[in-house]
């Protein structure tokens, strides 16, 4: 891989969150580390991500559309003046030890994430010693929310500030990325961990994934009357891997041969239309359909983020309808399940849905007028459930401020 964002890698059980089982997550992570080792910690979150739109355009060099979510992992930490650090999982009620110092992997592969951050930041010249630590959070597990981006997140922010790194929030998202690269193996691009630093409360980011230039957008829906609502099918089909492979392919395939005419084209993010038409005939119809829903799908980002800076929800959310219809016809990653939401989302007036991801299950992204929520919740389930045997997971997101330190709350 060449480094740039691949969102269908290949998911890791990370089996540290707590799916939204407590109330407070912030006093649940301080109460257990008195627990376990005594006294009290200092506490960071880093949360985890939607993209709203901008889909399979990262590996293609355009623009993708994240926001970070009101949903984060926890980190509850306290150096400990030895030079190996206790690492507890919430979730798993199990205790890892390592030695950053040392080349020797963790067993457990949840407590990869910790030790690939430390050790990236040693290899930066940055300073981590010893600590004890508790990890929860309520990203939800396998929903394409991105937590193990939100885990790297949070401990980078963690080591960088109590350690006195001083590192840059973007060196943080690039120890993240590299952390998976190293220690997990998976080849992801820099959104995910991007986002978990940088948002901004009321706020989305275009980041172009050639340049990693960002910009920020308006996005408070709920000042507007809508709701940001995900719908998980809770599915996975097989095809998701080899079926990435095979279209990352196609759209290189494309950029070659819009190259050859046109030398300044690097990616499909640089092309237009046009010049993908003068080249039909000489690549295989696939090829074709899958760059066209690249080119189109760069203007719908423009189109989406030109409508928030209007505040017109209605025509963002008509951009995600055809996001939604580009990736079910002419890029085909979509499935039954997914488009059977956004089909009942159709159906109910709902103002924009589309699924977010690489595709072949997971969640849809919904736009929702507040008054339609209820309602359009109810019966999408209802009619998912009886279709395919199991109703889908709901979340209610919001758009929410990146990682940070948050003040210990008390404990009774």
């Amino acid at each position: 891989m060449d480094g740039r964002l691949k969102k269908s890698a290949p998911s890791i059980n990370m089996a540290v969150f707590m799916d939204g089982n407590y109330m407070n997550m912030e006093k649940t992570t301080v109460s257990k580390f008195a627990e376990l080792f005594g006294g009290e910690a200092a506490l960071y979150k880093a949360p985890g991500r939607v993209n709203l739109i901008g889909e399979h355009t990262d590996y293609n060099g355009g623009f993708v559309l994240p926001g970070a979510i009101d949903k984060a992992i926890y980190l509850a930490i306290r150096p400990n003046g030895k030079s190996v650090c206790n690492v507890y999982s919430l979730k798993n009620d199990e205790m890892e030890s390592f030695s950053p110092s040392e080349e020797t992997l963790p067993r457990r592969q949840w407590a990869r994430y910790l030790y690939g951050v430390c050790r990236e930041m040693l290899k930066r010249g940055g300073r981590v010693e010893g600590f004890d630590a508790v990890v929860a959070g309520d990203v939800p597990l396998g929903a394409g929310l991105s937590s193990s981006a939100a885990l790297c997140s949070a401990t980078a922010f963690a080591l960088n500030d109590i350690f006195e790194n001083g590192f840059s929030l973007f060196d943080l998202a690039l120890i993240g990325q590299a952390t998976e690269h190293n220690y997990i193996g998976v080849k992801c691009g820099i959104m995910d961990q991007f986002a978990s630093l940088f948002g901004r409360r009321g706020n989305i980011m275009r980041l172009n994934c050639k340049t990693l230039e960002h910009r920020y957008f308006p996005f408070d829906p709920e000042s507007a009357g809508y709701s940001l609502v995900l719908l998980d099918t809770r599915v996975k089909h097989e095809l998701a891997n080899s079926a990435y492979n095979h279209r990352r392919a196609s759209c290189e395939n494309a950029a070659a041969a819009i190259r050859r005419r046109h030398p300044e084209v690097e990616y499909l993010s640089d092309a237009d239309m046009m010049w993908l038409e003068e080249v039909r005939s000489g690549i295989p119809e696939e090829d074709f359909r899958r760059a066209e829903y690249v080119i189109g799908e760069m203007q719908r980002v423009l189109t989406f983020c030109d409508a928030l800076e209007a505040g017109d929800y209605k025509l963002a959310g008509e951009m995600m309808y055809r996001t939604h219809d580009g990736l079910s016809r002419l890029y085909e990653v979509s499935c039954a399940e997914l488009d059977y939401l956004v089909e009942a989302a159709r159906n109910a007036g709902v103002t924009g849905s589309r699924m977010m991801g690489g595709g072949f299950g997971g969640c849809t992204v919904n736009l929702v007028d507040a008054s339609l929520r209820e309602e359009f919740v109810r019966e999408a389930s209802k009619g998912f459930e009886e279709r395919f045997g199991h109703a889908p997971k709901v979340y209610d997101v919001v758009i929410s401020d990146g990682a940070g330190k948050v003040p210990t709350p008390q404990i009774n």
